[in-house]
């Protein structure tokens, strides 16, 4: 008997969000991989977000940049290795020859392995001698850093997921958790539902997914975060809160900061005013979070990007020192983290202000103990460039080389036209990636093929300070190489020593041993330490358990910290830090009425060049969209449906209007996503304002002054086509992965002459004998016609003067036949089918499949009148659960529609 061997599960850690979640990836042949949740791993518990189950369908090798190439007289030549690594090195070291180790640097990633990060880590500070290394971390958790650091002494979390479900109320600041760290509100939701009394409050400018869980929800004015806390600094200090023998023993400053925050928030009343908020609702919230004593505080983007983002930390934690409440099971201030390592990438130093294993640039001590482990031949001894300073001095001409690893940041970057024309300028650009087509691509001198999820293979850490192991179960790709071995053969390259790395498990070691040297009560020690996990092998480095660090010399994690002080700073004490209320950078006026305010949506990741090959990912939302009041939408001329230009200084994006019922008046709402792979003029960062936190550097991600105008076309369309198409000369268009086919959404200006030789020729329809389906009303302007071949649709184009086209979602599910049936043909031409039932609908739950008109049909059919009762009956929302508010919403606006009937 021949029995085939069981393939088996590599254990992984998925890549997207800092909730960290454990993955079981079963390669199963011909690159296909079976992806489900690790019952073992503590961040998830076996359940995966719809992004981490569909982290399968992205490991396809189209657009994979598999060849080392280096751009010579204006095109990229595919070259050797060898060839590639000595123009990189030799590029680096004649600058810095000539102009000093300060006119170099890298732009790193939270999607690194702490591995890599390591590495080039290491090699500016230490060995080239500079600290402009900074991260895409600087985007997203930089203010928490700086939080953590002012406060505690050192850039620390201190509580733990489990934190959660012990405590009694949930404060989630800024953070569409529902979304952005889908398992973590499961979590939380699972908590509501087994405790009703459970309290939720959600603070947040919009009105979001996580707000259907929410006891309380305080739609404060963007930007006055500040305000609200130090309001409940007071509220809670005049009502007898104070835990005055932890105050006493473990903290310094609360005077200073009390005083301050007394100032202009010692009435509630006027802290509602200047929040924007109901005062019932407000006293609402301080009563209680006075009343209850396990409250976690959890905070995200909408707190950290911020021109003010440093005081928002530090006005959420001065709460929780003055209440003592902090350390303990079910209580704590708790940054949620961006990325999948961006708490990695801190402990190894990647932020341009700090050293390797939480030391300090500043402190000459700290310089000095990592010059001597490293043996290195000197150490940067100030701090670099933050991301946007780095890229203003890129174009400035005083850096002159940069090389980009495992980010797209003329996408992500504010002010990105200012990033454009700085890539442009500059004398050496190295982009180390895994996909060849970016926006930062196209300005790259040398393109080295890095090694992406699946085939990575190190450690990364999530949120509550937990690392994790992530396993390759996939061969590397083409010529593709990990991102550290890259770099350490450009360090050697350049006469370094100290980069003879074998693999990932010894620079891992040496990460362990640097974590403690030094590291002891006589040298005013750091939390930050994994001494524990010095000297493994190979395989207890590959059989490693996810542990939170600290980790004590036996191998044993930590959950938490602070529960009897013992902070960091030199006297054990933690800081209150005054934080004087302040109006962002730039405000409204005239010209820019309304505030741009910028995030995610729930299946789509930073810029897409993973998510967006995941055909079942593109269903729920589609297309970049400008969320608006409809009284804004009135008042400057624009419709739902249709599209429109946000300008604001620094320049203009496209978008189509939507009205989602969670943006109050004066705002705007634009998804981060969109780039020039996948939409015409739809990224958002060239939208963005460049101010940032003066302390973290961070971005204002969330308050940008703008303003909107219709963009003006004379027709709509859409094609869904099997391959795909140029659409040169169309004014605007946006892309979406389908599963077998590529739709694309278009608009145009200017009369189409004869819409059936436009139509082929778009279409690449040469043969006049093709199976060509078409109709066409020349005084409508509406055209319609599909390509069938053998009895296959293979594309189709529907074109009309109005933005109210017929819903994709049948046509699509046509390309999933090898054969179309002669009802198909009947609703061809319509765009409909000719059965009643047969169009699902938009997606709501991508990871079932679930569109809205089924889920509609069977709340109606079956009287349903819960979620629960929805996915017993449909599937939907049975598996991540990030679909649930959308159900509710169902729920509510089919029983109105009903009640109207």
């Amino acid at each position: 008997m021949n029995l085939s061997p069981i393939p088996l599960a590599i254990r992984t850690a998925c890549p997207y969000c800092g909730v960290g979640c454990g993955v079981l990836a079963t390669p199963v042949g011909d690159g296909a991989v079976i992806i489900a949740g690790d019952d073992a791993h503590p961040a998830n518990r076996g359940r995966l977000c719809v992004k981490g189950s569909a982290l399968g369908d992205t490991l396809s090798l189209d657009g994979r940049l598999l060849h080392p190439s280096v751009r010579e007289d204006g095109a990229l030549r595919q070259v050797s290795w060898d060839a590639a690594l000595d123009k990189i090195a030799g590029g680096f070291r004649d600058i810095i020859a000539e102009h000093g180790p300060d006119a170099v640097a890298l732009y790193v990633s939270g999607q690194l392995l702490t591995e890599d990060y390591y590495v080039a880590n290491k090699l500016m500070k230490g060995y080239i001698g500079s600290a402009n290394i900074d991260t895409n971390s600087r985007l997203c958790m930089s203010s928490a850093v700086a939080g953590h650091k002012r406060a505690f002494g050192e850039d620390l979390v201190p509580g733990c997921y489990d934190d959660f479900e012990q405590a009694d109320m949930v404060v989630l600041v800024g953070s569409n958790t529902a979304w952005c760290h889908p398992i973590l509100f499961q979590r939380i939701s699972a908590i509501k539902e087994a405790r009703p009394e459970f309290k939720v409050v959600v603070i947040d400018p919009r009105r979001t997914a996580t707000c259907e869980l929410a006891d309380l929800h305080l739609p404060v004015k963007p930007g006055t975060d500040v305000w609200l806390f130090n309001g409940l600094l007071s509220y809670l200090a005049r009502n007898g809160k104070v835990d005055a023998g932890f105050v006493a023993a473990h903290t310094s400053g609360f005077d200073g900061a009390l005083d301050v925050a007394e100032h202009d928030c010692a009435d509630p009343l006027a802290v509602a005013k200047a929040c924007r908020v109901e005062p019932e609702a407000l006293l609402d919230f301080y009563r209680s979070f006075a009343a209850t004593t396990k409250v976690v505080t959890a905070f995200s983007q909408g707190v950290n990007q911020s021109s003010a983002g440093t005081d928002k930390v530090n006005a959420i934690i001065n709460c929780h020192l003055l209440t003592g409440r902090i350390g303990k099971p079910g209580m704590g201030p708790f940054s949620l983290t961006g990325q999948p390592n961006a708490m990695g990438g801190r402990e190894v130093g990647g932020l341009s202000n700090m050293l390797a294993a939480h030391m300090d640039l500043d402190n000459p001590l700290h310089r000095e103990t990592v010059q001597g482990f490293w043996q290195a031949p000197r150490i940067a001894d100030k701090p670099g460039l933050k991301a946007v300073d780095l890229f203003r001095d890129i174009e400035a001409g005083k850096v002159k080389a940069v090389w980009i690893v495992a980010t797209n940041p003329l996408v992500s970057l504010p002010d990105a036209n200012q990033v454009q024309r700085a890539l442009e300028k500059c004398e050496l650009v190295v982009v180390s990636d895994i996909v060849a087509g970016t926006d930062t691509n196209a300005f790259a001198d040398v393109l080295l093929p890095a090694l992406g999820w699946g085939e990575k293979d190190g450690t990364v850490t999530n949120s509550e300070r937990c690392i994790s192991r992530q396993r390759a179960f996939l061969p590397a790709p083409g010529e593709a190489r990990a991102d550290w071995k890259a770099l350490c053969q450009v360090a050697q390259r350049m006469g370094f020593d100290g980069f003879d790395f074998d693999g990932p498990h010894q620079i891992f070691d040496e990460h362990a041993r640097l974590s403690a040297y030094r590291n002891t009560p006589a040298a005013a020690p750091r939390a930050f330490s994994i001494g524990g996990l010095r000297g493994l092998t190979a395989r207890q480095y590959d059989e490693l358990e996810p542990v939170q660090w600290p980790v004590s010399p036996g191998g044993a994690g930590t959950a938490r910290l602070f529960a009897d002080g013992g902070f960091a700073h030199r006297d054990g004490r933690a800081r209150f830090i005054a934080t004087a209320t302040r109006a962002p950078v730039h405000m409204p006026d005239a010209e820019y009425p309304l505030v741009l305010n910028t995030g995610r949506v729930r299946d789509q990741w930073h810029t897409m060049t993973r998510t967006g090959k995941a055909a079942r990912l593109s269903g729920h939302v589609s297309e970049s969209f400008i969320d608006m009041h409809p009284q804004d939408a009135l008042k400057f001329g624009v419709r739902e449906g249709e599209l429109a230009r946000v300008s604001s200084q620094w320049g203009a994006m496209v978008a189509r209007v939507q009205h989602g019922g969670g943006i109050a008046r004066g705002g705007v709402f634009i998804p981060i996503h969109w780039n020039g792979q996948t939409a015409s003029d739809a990224r958002v960062g060239t939208v963005v304002n460049p101010a940032v936190d003066p302390i973290s550097g961070e971005p204002e991600f969330k308050h940008t002054p703008v303003t909107i105008e219709r963009f003006g076309v004379s027709w709509h369309g859409f094609i869904l086509s099997r391959s795909d198409l140029p659409l040169d000369g169309v004014a605007h268009w946006t892309r979406i992965q389908g599963q077998q086919f590529t739709r694309y959404e278009m608009a145009g200006r200017g009369a189409i002459p004869d819409h059936g030789a436009w139509a082929r020729a778009l279409l690449g329809v040469a043969d006049a004998h093709a199976d060509w389906l078409d109709y066409a009303d020349r005084s409508g302007a509406v055209y319609r016609a599909v390509h069938i071949v053998n009895e296959r649709i293979e594309q189709c184009v529907f074109i009309s003067p109005r933005s109210d086209l017929p819903s994709r979602a049948w046509l699509e599910s046509l390309f999933a036949k090898d054969e179309l049936s002669q009802l198909d043909r009947v609703g061809l031409l319509s765009g409909q089918a000719a059965e009643k039932g047969v169009d699902v609908g938009p997606t709501v739950c991508s990871c079932f499949g679930v569109g809205r008109n089924t889920i509609c049909d069977a709340i109606r059919a079956n009287r349903l009148t819960t979620a629960a009762e929805i996915t017993a009956c449909v599937k939907a929302g049975g598996n991540c659960g990030s679909c649930v508010p959308e159900l509710k919403q169902l729920l509510a606006q089919t029983r109105a529609a009903e009640a109207l009937a």
